[in-house]
């Protein structure tokens, strides 16, 4: 089987042409293909295939195998992939599994549509919202010290979001009145990112209402540079939300058999 690897600020897929719907791996063999000492190494597996009415479906695997919510880096990794089969050129139209999409390509950027965001809960200092992906969102000090990996992991095990498989959780610091820096547990994962695309728009969005950084808002990560700008506010909700940043094609090669 073809494979092609892709990454979006440090955040890195597998992909895989679909469109004759012959993929039958199972679980454990797609965790396997993620483990990055025995496999090919990734934080999801996707798959490209044939959409009614759409120029492709996304399918989205986390790395432990399980069948994963929205991802935007990876649904901006799949628009670049899609334009390099020549699937589509400068617009795509696509579904995943929160609903349609639309992106813009360039030679650089992807700029990818994201849902809209009705609602922003608040408990006590910490956030919670929805961006294709559930998202809790805490504003920190210093986040390039803070601990990701086991603050993140006792969130999203925490009895507080056990009715919705858990969460992902990210922690911010508003850099000036334009940027903020934002580090990400992924659930799937189970480790910290080097960025997350529905992360970053969900910090973005609390950051917007909560810390008065107005769209387009900058974001750093720890894989790179990305944007999220939108319309609206808190009380009538978020739309034209896009997601951008880069979108790259590592390698490729082929997966045989154990």
């Amino acid at each position: 089987m073809q494979f092609y690897k892709y990454q979006g600020t440090g955040n890195d897929f597998i992909v895989i042409d679909d469109r004759n719907e012959q993929f039958n791996l199972s679980q454990e063999a797609i965790a396997h293909l993620c483990q990055r000492r025995f496999g090919i190494g990734a934080d999801g597996l996707m798959l490209l295939q044939h959409a009614k009415g759409y120029d492709f479906k996304m399918v989205y695997y986390n790395s432990d195998g399980t069948i994963g919510t929205m991802c935007g880096n990876g649904g901006r990794c799949l628009v670049r992939f899609a334009a390099d089969l020549n699937i589509i050129q400068e617009k795509a139209n696509f579904i995943a599994v929160d609903g349609p999409h639309t992106a813009f390509v360039d030679a650089e950027k992807i700029s990818l549509q994201m849902m809209d965001v009705h609602a922003i809960d608040q408990h006590a200092d910490d956030f919670f919202t929805n961006t294709g992906s559930p998202h809790f969102v805490r504003f920190v000090n210093q986040v390039q010290f803070y601990d990701v990996k086991n603050k993140g992991a006792a969130i999203r095990y925490s009895d507080a979001y056990q009715a919705i498989q858990g969460t992902n959780a990210n922690f911010v610091e508003k850099l000036d009145s334009q940027s903020i820096f934002v580090r990400t547990y992924e659930r799937g994962v189970e480790d910290e990112t080097y960025s997350c695309g529905t992360g970053v728009t969900a910090a973005a969005l609390v950051s917007h209402v909560y810390q008065g950084i107005n769209s387009p808002v900058q974001i750093k990560t720890i894989g790179g540079e990305l944007s999220v700008s939108f319309q609206g506010n808190l009380m009538d909700g978020f739309t034209e939300i896009y997601l951008t940043g880069p979108a790259i094609q590592a390698f490729q090669g082929k997966i045989t058999s154990r």
